[in-house]
């Protein structure tokens, strides 16, 4: 049973100032089924394949040719879809203070003690989940509180789950600190077909679990930089959903 009595006057504020503000986004959100980051890539392929299957519909006297391209055009459009998917999801308990979630759909491949270089310059407690090219790329914020650094890392384009991948790939760093005064980092990772990170974070901004974070096209990895004796939730190899799987939970 999680405690959340003792909390700082701070948190009670944050959690209801922008009340009217979060309910609208939830809102927006509930109305979305693909992600705007397919947009322009699944109208593009849809013209492409129906420029590809008339040319060969029309072209030909031999329909064979074009039964063949049309399933195969069927096939891998609804895969574009499938991957550009973005389900309707909102977080299961109205207390969301100290609670982390899953920012990505995926399976965990790390939970150790690292040190952490870029910002913290301590030891660090790392969550990390690999996503793979059939798991849903929308990546949402693993806690709520407000951002206090964003940025972007060119980088290599190693495969993802390998560990030097944390450092060495292109990457999007977003810094969150909760009401309870905790830092917490979120890292977007490119992997060797994912090579276009989308970060929506911006400095200063409130932002909540149940908000889209990013986007990472085409499998990919997401670390959570933890405090060191946070209480984890979940074990190697666990599969996780993002905005509803709880991965641990803060001091």
């Amino acid at each position: 049973m999680l405690d959340f009595q003792n909390k700082p006057i701070f948190a009670d504020n944050f959690y209801s100032k922008n009340k009217t503000t979060y309910m609208s986004r939830l809102k927006k959100l509930k109305k979305i089924r693909i992600h705007r980051e397919g947009t322009h890539t699944l109208a593009g392929s849809l013209l492409l394949l129906l420029v590809v299957n008339s040319a060969l519909y029309f072209g030909l006297e031999c329909k064979v040719p074009f039964y063949i391209v049309a399933v195969v055009s069927i096939v891998l459009y609804g895969m574009l879809v499938n991957f550009f998917r973005c389900p309707i999801r909102l977080f299961g308990q109205e207390d969301t203070e100290k609670i982390v979630v899953a920012p990505a759909d995926g399976r965990i491949v790390v939970i150790e003690e690292v040190d952490e270089n870029e910002y913290f310059h301590d030891r660090r407690l790392m969550i990390s989940i690999f996503m793979s090219v059939i798991n849903v790329h929308a990546n949402w914020y693993p806690v709520d509180g407000t951002v206090k650094k964003v940025a972007h890392h060119n980088g290599k384009f190693m495969k993802a789950w390998l560990p030097k991948a944390s450092t060495d790939n292109e990457r999007s760093t977003v810094v969150i600190e909760t009401p309870e005064g905790v830092e917490v980092m979120a890292r977007q990772i490119a992997g060797a077909m994912a090579r276009r990170i989308v970060t929506y974070a911006e400095p200063g901004e409130d932002c909540y679990i149940d908000e889209h974070m990013g986007f990472i096209k085409f499998g990919s990895r997401v670390d959570v930089y933890l405090p060191l004796g946070t209480e984890v939730f979940v074990k190697m190899g666990q599969t996780t959903t993002g905005n509803q799987t709880v991965i641990a939970k803060l001091k």
